[in-house]
This record gives C-alpha cells, structure tokens and sequence, in this order.
C-alpha cells in the first residue's frame, strides 16, 4: 500500500481535471434533394484533414450531379476522392450508380464515420452499392478497383474543395490518371471555393496540370453563394462566397 508521502508525490503528476480540451463531438447536417427529402450525414467532431466541415462545393456537386442523374450518374461507376462525409458519392449511389466508392485520407476515424454515413441513411436500398475505402493519392488502385464487376476504372470522379491542397497536385491528377476510365463519357468534376484568394492562381495551377497530363479541361459551373463560410477569413468575399466546377474528361 501506498504511504501518505507516496500519495502526495503522485498528486504532483496528475493534471487538474480540465487540464485537457474536451473532445469535439460529432456532429450532423442535412442536405435537401431534389425530391424534396432530405439526407442527413454526420460530421467528425475534429480532424486536422478538414473532415469536420460540409464544404459548399460538396453541396453543389450533390446537386449538380443529382440534377443530371440519368445522364451522368445511373448506371454508371463512381469514385470520389477526399470525400469528408461523402454526401456527393450518397447522392450518387441514391440516383442509380451502378457502383460507388467513397474514399478519403486512411485516417481510421474519417473511414468509419464515411461508414456510419452509409449504414444509417435510410433512403439507401440494402444492401447499398457503395463501399468506403481509406486511400492516399497517387498510390496503386487495386484496393478500389476490386468493388467493379469488370475491374478496371471508373466511369464518374468527384473532386470536392480538394485544390486548396497545392502540394498534392500531382498526386491527385496520377490518381485521376490511373482511375478515370478511357472513354469518350467518362468525366471527372473537380467543384471548389477558393477560401485563401491570394492563392487562388496555385488552385487554378491544378488545371494546368491536367491539360499536361493528358486531359481536356471545361468550366461548366459558377455560382455565388449567399454568404461566406467563415465570416473573419480574409481575403476577396466575392471569390469566398463562389464555388466553381470544371470537368476533365481524356482529351481525343
């Protein structure tokens, strides 16, 4: 047994009890569909990977994608990259995709929260074609591929606020390369808010990149949204409040 000196000389060591932040908790937002139900997805309750936000340009992707369903998503394969809490893929896999597969950084928590998102939405048919999968960008795509009946890549890609991240835009357009399907219709939509203006060149170096890399590049989509996301951020409030979407698509 302890003594009374042993005792005090551990109080010593412990940290008074709000000594550590408490952790954030999850939370949930709701997306509206075109039907007019609604989708809930639940949120990380912190991540350093940005996993705890639902980004304007997931929204707008979900809509656009939903919008042309039957000639872009139903029956077709589709992969997304960096998803957070994959609203688009949900949307997708509700519209008729024959396949999807959601992905995000291999961080344990972001992956089981993209599960928890696909167990509990009840509009999914069970069991749902859409599987999530950690994955790194850039690396081998064997671990994706193997959910496709024919195994080799995917008709749709969905990019969502991805391009602030100008370190990795090699990676993304290698994984790009290795996953988009070589045909005519395949297409990959890359949708993004430029939150930091002053580097809004570096975001737009991503499409000089694809055109490098083999691939047409087309803006398809523009639209200011109603406010800002983050009310103190500097910078240009028109280009914050703006999403933008482009397609890539292999050029002839």
């Amino acid at each position: 047994m302890a003594s009374e000196a042993d005792e005090e000389s551990l109080d010593l060591f412990q940290e008074p009890a709000d000594f550590y932040e408490p952790e954030k908790q999850a939370t949930f937002v709701s997306h509206q569909l075109l039907s007019g139900s609604e989708i809930t997805v639940r949120l990380v309750g912190h991540n350093p990977l940005w996993g705890h936000f639902l980004w304007n340009a997931g929204r707008k992707i979900s809509a656009y994608l939903e919008e042309r369903a039957e000639e872009v998503v139903k029956g077709r394969t589709v992969l997304e990259l960096g998803a957070g809490a994959g609203l688009p893929s949900l949307v997708c896999a509700l519209n008729g995709a024959a396949q999807t597969v959601v992905t995000d950084y291999p961080d344990a928590e972001l992956i089981e929260n993209l599960r928890y998102n696909i167990d509990h939405c009840a509009l999914l048919s069970k069991p749902p074609m859409i599987m999530a999968e950690g994955y790194l960008w850039g690396a081998p795509i064997e671990k994706l591929t193997k959910y496709l009946s024919d195994g080799s890549e995917f008709d749709v890609l969905i990019l969502a606020d991805l391009l602030f991240n100008h370190s990795e835009h090699e990676k993304l357009i290698k994984t790009v390369q290795l996953t988009l399907k070589r045909s005519p219709a395949s297409r990959a939509y890359v949708f993004f808010t430029p939150y930091r203006p002053w580097l809004y060149e570096k975001d737009l170096a991503f499409f000089d990149l694809a055109r490098d890399s083999g691939f047409a590049v087309a803006k398809t989509f523009e639209k200011v949204m109603d406010k800002v996301m983050f009310e103190e951020d500097p910078g240009d409030e028109l280009l914050r409040r703006t999403v933008f979407g482009y397609e890539l698509s292999w050029a002839s």
